[in-house]
């Protein structure tokens, strides 16, 4: 950084403020444009994308189809870089404009969730399912460090990492050593602990897995090398066995826009889309 900002007393937005996903950002709420939300068939209408925060909730669910749960699941694309999120539709599912946002149709109305971590929680605590009783307390606090955590490795390393428009020392290095401090923390806790709730996995490790296990596998941001994320051998080490998980190789894929065109599975009306209904596979229709 070789210019000095000095703040003026009174901050105005300045259009535009540079930077990939910049369009995604200003500082009010509430709609843009007119736009309705689509409605399928299914108990859950989940409005998202593929990011790491959108794949918490698609893999919850495609987990609990899994394990024999009546999840099922309509996932419809909200695409972000056009703004999608500023639409009527999905103000009223979400009034802060971000992916996720789940519209659950099980009762005698429909009952909007936002947050990720809220929807985790309303899902594991409607099936009964990936969580744990006796280790609630533990669960939670490694959900809640996720949520508060998170921020500081996307909004802050990620973005002055890969997305800012010009490199700065001063984030990158200020936003590196609490990426690494994060991660370290993981690591630690992973030594002594096969799951983030000690021995069963929970929505703990499906909240955190996808920063930071998706961080240690070398997917984000390209900052492997950079992060040395390979010193970190226990993250390493439950990353990959998440990675493994069937039902999260298809989570990854849902709402997905990046990558892989046999990856990336836009919208997900029934199981059968995985085969059936990916890009590559609409590329030749």
């Amino acid at each position: 950084m070789t210019d000095t900002y000095t703040p003026p007393k009174v901050w105005t937005w300045q259009q535009p403020n540079g930077g990939q996903f910049s369009s995604t950002n200003r500082p009010i709420a509430g709609p843009t444009h007119e736009k309705d939300l689509p409605v399928g068939k299914h108990p859950f209408q989940l409005y998202s994308q593929g990011t790491p925060n959108g794949v918490k909730v698609t893999v919850m669910l495609e987990e609990l189809l899994a394990a024999g749960h009546a999840a099922e699941y309509d996932a419809w694309l909200i695409r972000i870089g056009d703004g999608d999120q500023f639409g009527s539709g999905f103000v009223a599912a979400n009034p802060n404009s971000k992916i996720p946002a789940l519209m659950d149709h099980t009762g005698d109305s429909p009952v909007r969730v936002f947050e990720s971590g809220a929807i985790l929680l309303h899902l594991a605590e409607m099936f009964d399912a990936f969580h744990s009783r006796d280790a609630r307390p533990e669960m939670l606090s490694w959900l809640f460090w996720q949520m508060g955590s998170a921020p500081y490795l996307g909004g802050g390393f990620g973005h002055f990492y890969a997305y800012a428009p010009e490199k700065w020392r001063y984030p990158i290095e200020r936003y590196a050593m609490e990426a690494k401090r994060q991660l370290d923390v993981l690591d630690r806790h992973l030594a002594e602990n096969d799951w983030m709730a000690g021995g069963i996995y929970t929505i703990a490790d499906i909240a955190i897995w996808p920063w930071y296990g998706q961080l240690a596998l070398g997917r984000l941001y390209n900052a492997g090398e950079f992060l040395d994320v390979a010193s970190y051998r226990n993250v390493s080490e439950w990353a990959e066995r998440i990675d493994a998980r069937p039902a999260v190789k298809r989570g990854r894929m849902v709402n997905r826009t990046s990558g892989e065109p046999r990856e990336q599975l836009h919208e997900r009306h029934d199981a059968s889309d995985f085969e059936t209904r990916t890009q590559d596979k609409l590329a030749v229709e």
